[in-house]
């Protein structure tokens, strides 16, 4: 167990708090992939949520309702817990009491899983590289929608599983779909049999 979290199960940091900086993980590591792999549970209503501020209790959240364009019971927000516990840091999203279905909102968490535990520093970092790339890919109705292509180099090599109640999330996505990182590939067309003076493939054809 990483010394940071074993220091704040002692009580030497604030429950409220945890020093989950997002750090440099992988800004200079561009030539490997970077699994992260989301664990989620849910559905949970809105006070079941506050509740959950375990030592487990970090990650990234979806938030679903009605939405006025988009129908009812459709993902609104995708958040995340790096800093704070889940139920600290969706006690201060207020907006959804605004909401004129307010009682019917639902909220789903995920957390990230693997075979070891990161330290602090590091598994921030994960937990934001992955909210932003499940953002961009989702598109969901209340994140505002910032473009990551002018700072996206950090996440070419990211690929998110997302695992068990995704709900409404691709199962998996990656920084090579989402990302710049294809943008250009000089000489990329469709094959074509006609290319470097190949005989039409009959076979094709049928």
């Amino acid at each position: 167990m990483p010394p940071a979290l074993s220091a704040s199960r002692a009580g030497v940091m604030p429950e409220a708090s945890r020093d989950r900086s997002s750090g440099t993980f992988g800004k200079n590591n561009m030539n490997h992939d970077i699994d992260i792999h989301i664990e989620w549970e849910g559905p949970h209503s809105f006070s079941e949520a506050l509740t959950k501020k375990s030592e487990k209790d970090y990650g990234i959240y979806q938030i679903y309702g009605s939405h006025p364009i988009y129908g009812s019971d459709v993902l609104l927000y995708i958040g995340k817990a790096d800093i704070q516990y889940f139920g600290v840091r969706l006690s201060q999203e207020d907006w959804w009491m605004e909401m004129p279905d307010a009682g019917r909102i639902t909220v789903y968490l995920g957390r990230l899983a693997g075979t070891t535990t990161p330290v602090d520093e590091v598994w921030g970092s994960l937990i934001t590289k992955a909210e932003r790339l499940l953002i961009y890919a989702h598109v969901p109705a209340f994140n505002a929608q910032k473009s990551i292509r002018s700072i996206d180099d950090d996440l070419f090599n990211v690929h998110v599983f997302n695992w068990k109640r995704y709900r409404n999330l691709f199962p998996e996505l990656s920084g090579s779909r989402w990302t710049s990182r294809l943008g250009e590939m000089p000489g990329y067309h469709v094959f074509d049999t006609t290319e470097n003076n190949q005989a039409p493939n009959t076979q094709k054809q049928q």
